[in-house]
């Protein structure tokens, strides 16, 4: 593990030297909205913005993207068959990514990385991508990460993390790849005494500047069956007008539909991210909807995430505790409280 340190002043300079080498990723303002964007200048990036709307998630997952193309035009060789579309692998860093949405990565790789079930376009581009996180300092008042399993400045899932001391970042390569990186910036000025004091300082000042606590230590004890009939699922449902926001802000979602769009002799193979809010998400083929109720729809998205995946996978509940989900619910359905019903369900 490697320690150094960069004047903010120096960031740019910094930056330039990564975009020699790598397609640099970072988070973006355009008007009101700031979103993880490809940079081709060191002056693009907008690092004042704590949670960006969207998660990163959309670089290793496409919100839409294209997989195969095809033609049925007869006498073609091709004919029938589809042929893989090529994409861009080359080297690329996420500069700039939250702890948070690191550890959501980690969180996806069960689904997209596990044996002998591996997404090969995931699995290529997390080869390929290097991790530069950045520290919160003052995190957001609907950040709970402390509670699942993460904190502001949790090292887990990244290669280098950068953290904030005025003036300049402190920098810690965290893995092999941070340590290629950082030596491709050039970078080799130590932290001082006063630096690795004042990034102490930073973490313990975060970690007391967190207002939710979230408890999930009964939920692994719950019985799945009396949890999926509690009484309580009625008022979580109320509100809710199933827009899918929480779906598509969530880092954690990962769940998609294949679709074939033909024109004349010509189509393409899409995976588009889908959403379990969605009446859609589960009808048949026969015309048979399993969750054809609002209720039922809600009830699932909280159950997979605070239980099933628990029960599956004994790694803690699928969320990393962002609080974009609680930002952006238009009629204030907050997790957190949802959490709480569950962990305290008796029968």
């Amino acid at each position: 593990m490697t320690d150094k340190m960069v004047k903010k002043a120096d960031l740019n300079e910094l930056l330039n030297r990564l975009l020699e080498d790598y397609r640099v990723f970072a988070p973006v303002r355009r008007g009101d909205i700031t979103t993880f964007q490809q940079i081709s200048a060191a002056d693009e990036p907008d690092f004042s913005c704590t949670n960006t709307i969207l998660s990163p998630k959309s670089l290793m997952l496409p919100q839409s993207e294209c997989l195969f193309d095809f033609t049925l035009e007869k006498g073609s060789d091709m004919a029938g068959i589809m042929r893989e579309i090529d994409k861009d692998y080359s080297p690329r860093v996420i500069f700039g990514i939250r702890p948070c949405d690191a550890q959501s990565f980690q969180l996806l790789d069960l689904n997209f990385d596990t044996s002998p079930y591996r997404d090969p376009w995931w699995v290529r581009r997390r080869h390929h991508t290097t991790l530069v996180g950045l520290g919160c300092n003052v995190p957001c008042s609907t950040c709970f990460c402390t509670s699942v399993g993460g904190s502001p400045f949790a090292e887990d899932g990244l290669d280098l993390l950068l953290t904030d001391v005025g003036d300049e970042f402190a920098l810690q390569a965290i893995t092999e790849k941070g340590e290629q990186l950082l030596t491709k910036t050039g970078i080799d000025t130590e932290p001082s005494a006063a630096t690795a004091k004042a990034v102490l300082a930073c973490k313990e000042s975060a970690l007391g500047l967190m207002r939710s606590s979230v408890p999930t230590n009964n939920l692994e004890k719950h019985d799945a069956t009396a949890l999926f009939n509690a009484d309580f699922w009625d008022k979580v449902q109320f509100a809710c007008i199933n827009c899918g926001i929480c779906t598509y802000v969530c880092p954690t979602c990962w769940c998609f539909d294949i679709q074939d769009e033909v024109r004349k002799n010509n189509g393409v193979r899409l995976r588009n991210w889908d959403s379990c809010m969605s009446p859609l998400f589960t009808l048949h083929g026969s015309g048979h909807n399993p969750r054809n109720e609002k209720l039922q729809r809600v009830r699932q998205r909280f159950m997979h995430k605070l239980k099933y995946f628990v029960d599956k996978y004994e790694r803690g509940v699928a969320c990393v505790g962002c609080g974009r989900c609680v930002e952006q619910c238009p009629v204030n359905i907050d997790i957190r409280e949802v959490v709480r019903l569950m962990n305290q369900f008796k029968v």
